[in-house]
């Protein structure tokens, strides 16, 4: 078995590597292709620009501005008034959606807190807005997700020991 790595010069060749060919074996797309079409004679005007053109607006568009004329930009005041208004907005759509979608929560924390007026406000409160909201429903998707939580919590391997009960309050 012979290994012939050097060349006839002693240098190793570099013949697993691409060498470079200067002929193509695939002809250039250009000359297989037919030539493009003349363009059509237009009547383009080469120095006209199209933003020199006159331009009419719709009749109701100059009404609108006529009539409802664009408000001057805020000062800082007004950004700050602007974004307060949104972020007061924001708040109160998610207060009202958790109250709707979660209304079980305070009812959850009033019965973890020590006996009291507020506890027992709060408790009772609760109790009468859950039942409310349970008459349309709204509690089947928290329901719901609570249950497949529960499912999952309790899940064993077969010859797992089974679960044993937190003690915690059911949903």
């Amino acid at each position: 078995m012979t290994d012939d790595t050097t060349g006839k010069d002693g240098e190793t060749p570099l013949e697993p590597f691409p060498v470079h060919r200067p002929e193509s074996p695939f002809p250039p797309l250009y000359e297989s292709l037919p030539p493009p079409p003349e363009d059509p004679p237009s009547d383009w005007i080469e120095t006209a620009d199209a933003h020199d053109l006159p331009t009419r607006d719709n009749a109701l568009t100059a009404l609108g501005r006529f009539a409802f004329p664009p408000a001057p930009p805020l000062d800082d005041e007004g950004v700050a008034a602007r974004d307060r208004r949104w972020t007061s907005r924001a708040i109160f759509t998610i207060a009202a959606f958790l109250m709707v979608f979660n209304a079980v929560s305070p009812l959850n924390w009033s019965r973890q807190q020590a006996p009291g007026w507020v506890q027992g406000t709060v408790e009772q409160l609760s109790e009468v807005w859950v039942a409310q909201l349970a008459v349309f429903g709204v509690d089947m998707p928290r329901q719901g997700l609570r249950e497949m939580w529960t499912a999952a919590r309790d899940a064993r391997f077969i010859g797992q020991a089974p679960v044993r009960d937190t003690g915690s309050t059911p949903g």
